[in-house]
């Protein structure tokens, strides 16, 4: 598998806004932080419609270990051209072990600025995995720049369980175009707001794009 995710199978994250993927209701979801008066810090969370249209620096994603510790995100990660982490010794009470495999990646556009994309649950990181097979496939014909992930919506699957039949939602992406790569993702400034855009019609995964073809990113940034 491109990502090295394994069937059986450090470093920390540092703070940044987000966006997450609900697998049950398919939503993905902006995750904002705002300090009250009183000096609390308040989470407020707001669904993306589809479709979501992202820049993705799948060139230095990170894999390894995620789970939740004492209530907190704890992240194993390491760039993908290094070994991955060893998965962390911890268990439930019911001895099983806390983290699962998982990616930890930044993703940007001019309404979400730059967000970090992490998830351990397989109903994403499968796909994932398959995306970024497609970036590794055709990354070679678009040198310095990024690929544009289109996000159309999600796709109902059933597990059997030894708990029974349950049900998730996948997301449903693809590259769609390239563009150069953002200065977010190394250190320039925000993008200033700017009105909700309307995203092109989404465009086959397996049709490749001409440079005429390609879009400018100015929709996007």
């Amino acid at each position: 598998m491109a990502l090295g995710f394994s069937e059986n199978s450090g470093g920390g994250s540092a703070i940044n806004p987000i966006i997450k993927y609900d697998t049950r209701s398919g939503e993905f979801l902006r995750v904002d932080r705002s300090q009250g008066s009183d000096g609390v810090w308040i989470k407020s969370e707001s669904e993306l419609p589809f479709p979501v249209r992202l820049a993705v620096d799948f060139a230095n994603i990170r894999v390894g270990w995620i789970g939740f510790v004492s209530g907190a995100p704890d992240f194993h990660m390491a760039p993908l051209d290094q070994p991955m982490p060893p998965r962390p010794d911890v268990k439930d009470a019911a001895g099983k072990p806390i983290h699962n495999q998982g990616f930890q990646v930044m993703v940007a556009s001019k309404d979400l600025g730059l967000r970090e994309f992490t998830s351990g649950a397989k109903t994403v990181t499968v796909p994932m995995d398959q995306l970024h097979s497609a970036y590794e496939s055709q990354k070679a014909d678009h040198e310095g720049k990024v690929p544009v992930v289109t996000i159309s919506g999600a796709e109902r699957y059933s597990v059997d369980t030894p708990q029974g039949q349950l049900t998730f939602k996948k997301p449903v992406w693809s590259i769609t175009e390239w563009i150069d790569r953002p200065a977010l993702f190394d250190g320039g400034g925000q993008p200033s707001p700017a009105a909700a855009e309307t995203a092109p019609a989404m465009v086959a995964p397996t049709a490749s794009i001409t440079p005429s073809e390609a879009a400018t990113g100015a929709d996007l940034f």
